[in-house]
């Protein structure tokens, strides 16, 4: 059975990981390089300055207002959506009350629906997400506006995306409202997974929704409430941010650099001042902020498994 282990490991490995050398960690290594270089992006000709390119993003002041918005974003949007997505799960899964003639532990009544209900934004792309809202907070015809008016809030008709104060978390609430049904779904199928006997026998010594769900729940489920933290802290510092702060707000980024997070500085460092050496150099910083982020939630995260 040993002989020739290795060989048909290696076999099926070197494949895929041939392919994730080449297109993730390739590229990774190339933007280091360019961040000690003057390269433009558009000419095959460039030279290297050194720490340069680091000296100037110390002393960039849009730099730091992007970090602080990048942070804040990695902080807030996963402690918001995993809470929700956790509440949510378990009164779809668990925190339903006792029907007479069904199971002793069963969601709310409609928990088919509310699923089907949480998970429907996955379906829609981010950009048809961003574009749907950005309509609703129009301060002048929005649905946002309009429902405070028709209710007869008139005089309470906020800017929105146009306030600097405001459009930071109108873009967050976005973000939440588009990913939180992903999560209740993950954390439904990681509820099923668990014996009923356990919360039975919790029902039995007077156990309350709370008390079930912090003793029995919430422990075991942890892996999974951890790798969905890493994942949704990922997605808030790349690709789902950029989206939306690029479609929804004002420059984009505003106004007066409100909404502007490091990815959509790098986007445009790059792409709208040919000046693409700098934003590898800043595209490495949101590298490290990343890893950063990963290492943290895994070291502050770790406990003994527990197994069921």
């Amino acid at each position: 059975m040993q002989h020739g282990k290795y060989r048909f490991i290696v076999g099926f490995l070197a494949l895929p990981l041939g392919l994730y050398a080449l297109f993730v960690v390739w590229p990774f290594i190339q933007s280091i390089y360019y961040s000690f270089t003057d390269w433009t992006g558009l000419s095959p000709e460039f030279k290297m300055v050194g720490f340069d390119n680091y000296t100037r993003m110390v002393h960039d002041d849009i730099f730091w207002k992007s970090l602080e918005h990048s942070l804040l974003f990695a902080l807030v949007l996963p402690l918001v959506t995993i809470s929700l997505a956790l509440f949510f799960a378990f009164m779809i899964n668990v925190g339903g009350r006792r029907r007479k003639g069904g199971p002793a532990i069963s969601g709310v009544r409609g928990s088919s629906f509310y699923k089907i209900v949480y998970f429907f934004p996955q379906v829609l792309s981010i950009a048809i997400v961003a574009l749907l809202f950005a309509f609703a907070y129009n301060p002048d015809s929005g649905a946002i506006n309009s429902i405070l008016r028709g209710v007869g809030l008139g005089s309470v008709q906020p800017l929105w995306l146009g306030d600097p104060s405001l459009a930071l978390w109108c873009v967050m609430a976005v973000l939440v409202w588009s990913t939180v049904g992903f999560f209740v779904v993950l954390f439904s199928a990681g509820m099923a997974s668990i014996p009923t006997e356990l919360y039975e026998s919790a029902l039995l010594d007077g156990a309350g929704r709370a008390a079930t769900f912090f003793r029995i729940t919430l422990p075991l489920l942890w892996d999974t409430v951890q790798s969905g933290w890493v994942y949704m802290g990922i997605l808030a510092l790349g690709a789902e941010s950029f989206a939306v702060v690029q479609i929804m707000t004002t420059g984009p980024g505003g106004p007066d650099y409100s909404t502007t997070v490091l990815v959509l500085y790098v986007y445009q460092k790059a792409f709208r001042d040919g000046q693409a050496a700098y934003a590898t150099t800043i595209g490495v910083a949101l590298l490290v902020v990343t890893l950063a982020f990963a290492a943290i939630v895994m070291r502050l995260g770790r406990r003994e498994r527990l197994e069921f």
